[in-house]
């Protein structure tokens, strides 16, 4: 039986219903035209979602991508050093003796994955210092997804591959050259390691990595002139910063440069354990959102209640006829 077979036939009702219902939503708003921002919180690239959002930007199911800096990096590490993992299935009742001993070992632990820092964070950190002070020298400014295209399509770290290359987003997004935002670098590994070399005086000018108000200028720009040709979409996983700072582009094309023409958002999804609350960024019903010049009262909205490990490769399936 497929996959999406399978969510037919047994996804009937509650919040399963919800996920078959979110899925033909995303397959309506593309072939009605539409486009697709996904938006990508939390570990998901340490939770390997590569295996499933690679194809789905390769088939063109994607269209740009707003994650967090730990996402942006944290493919990359996966791509390079996976067989270096260390699994950790008894994470749950983990002593704090045993979080010492994977400290030693530099294993940084992320829920029941330790990433190894050697072989990921400082490979990747020596690939990335040769571009940051190349650019320096030269008076180049980058946003920090285009320091890491570059290094992906170099192939200066193809002799280090220890998964294969078509599962990781990141490559996919980097070979189609693919709109995103990573709001926030600065909170993440190599926003520190930047911090760092800048400190030292390794990288002279801070510019050099271009973040978040430019992010947002640049994001502004593609939705003006990508939504009125082509409806967008909003795929949020998860809550925090990625999902809060591209959404808010719509109200501040309307009440801040008065393009009063421009779309709302076309279709809206979100996939979250966060505790359903008015108020809150990441617990919030899509519903608030129309008071905030967000959707509109006619936009398809799903709220699926649900770990996103889980439900977001389902719905990845679904949309590929899987």
């Amino acid at each position: 039986m497929q996959i999406t077979e399978f969510m037919r036939r047994n996804f009937r009702h509650f919040n399963a219903a919800t996920v078959v219902d979110a899925a033909e939503g995303y397959r309506r708003h593309l072939d009605g035209g539409g486009q697709m921002l996904v938006t990508l919180a939390g570990a998901m690239s340490t939770a390997e979602l590569g295996l499933s959002l690679a194809e789905m930007i390769r088939q063109g199911k994607v269209h740009g991508i707003c994650c967090t800096g730990a996402n942006l990096e944290e493919d990359v590490f996966n791509l390079v050093a996976h067989s270096h993992y260390v699994r950790v299935p008894h994470w749950r009742e983990l002593p704090a003796s045993e979080e010492v001993k994977l400290y030693d070992r530099h294993l940084n632990r992320v829920t029941d994955t330790c990433i190894p820092e050697e072989e990921a964070i400082r490979r990747i950190e020596r690939a990335v210092l040769e571009e940051w002070t190349a650019a320096d020298r030269e008076g180049r400014q980058h946003f920090p997804h285009e320091f890491m295209y570059r290094i992906l399509l170099s192939g200066v770290l193809k002799p280090y591959y220890e998964i294969d290359p078509k599962d990781s987003w990141l490559l996919a997004a980097a070979e189609r050259n693919l709109p995103m935002i990573v709001p926030g670098w600065e909170d993440s590994t190599l926003g520190n390691i930047f911090a760092a070399h800048c400190i030292e005086g390794d990288v002279k000018n801070v510019h050099t990595v271009r973040t978040g108000i430019e992010y947002m200028m640049m994001l502004a720009e593609w939705y003006t002139k990508t939504a009125p040709t082509h409806s967008i979409g909003f795929f949020q996983i998860g809550g925090g910063i990625a999902g809060d700072f591209p959404i808010c582009v719509v109200p501040m094309l309307h009440q801040d440069l008065h393009r009063t023409g421009v779309p709302l958002w076309g279709y809206f999804c979100q996939i979250g354990d966060s505790t359903t609350s008015f108020g809150s960024y990441s617990g919030a019903s899509p519903n608030e959102k129309i008071t905030w010049g967000k959707l509109g009262p006619n936009t398809p909205r799903f709220m699926i209640e649900s770990d996103a490990t889980i439900v977001a490769p389902l719905i990845f399936s679904y949309v590929l006829g899987q």
